[in-house]
């Protein structure tokens, strides 16, 4: 008898922790610099999760020069280059623009009410490591099938001017397979 109870419990004890892992689900992003020649060499990940108050972005990057960076969701699931409006060709430029299915074409931030893809800024310490998390509270693990993770050289201001919120060129890119 005490070997059913125990089996039970073993039992009630997996159900609990396979809805607690669905309701938390992750999913790691495998990012890789970008460059006109194309995708290249991996600098680590960055994990969604799911939670109560948004979409939750945790790298685990290296390699990486210190300092701020513009951090975005893009509209493609694609790094690879391809020419932009002025014939040129770019880094990630297949990836598209910045997520924004309401089409507001306006950077507000994360918190604003401008582009989805608007992410906080990721930091690299002095290391060459990013693995400080960041929070999106507008975005959902259902926003992320499709899309890009894109990281720019440069900080954010999250305004229309300069272009692209201020970011800069596209330097690492990771695809969110589904």
């Amino acid at each position: 008898m005490r070997y059913i109870a125990s089996l039970t419990g073993i039992a009630a004890s997996l159900l609990l922790a396979s809805t607690a892992a669905q309701a938390n689900e992750t999913l790691d992003v495998e990012m890789h610099k970008v460059s006109v020649d194309g995708v290249e060499e991996s600098i680590g990940t960055v994990s969604l999760e799911s939670t109560e108050h948004g979409l939750l972005l945790t790298p685990s990057l290296t390699d990486m020069e210190p300092g701020v960076y513009g951090f975005h969701v893009h509209q493609n699931a694609s790094c690879d280059p391809a020419e932009n409006d002025d014939g040129e060709m770019t880094a990630a430029q297949a990836a598209g623009g910045h997520y924004d299915p309401e089409e507001t074409d306006t950077h507000l931030g994360p918190y604003g009410e401008g582009h989805l893809g608007d992410l906080p800024v990721l930091t690299v310490n002095e290391d060459g490591e990013a693995n400080l998390p960041v929070l999106a509270p507008r975005l959902s693990m259902e926003d992320m099938p499709g899309r890009s993770i894109m990281i720019h050289a440069g900080g954010d201001t999250y305004k229309d001017e300069p272009h692209l919120g201020g970011g800069g060129a596209r330097m690492a890119c990771g695809v969110v397979e589904s």
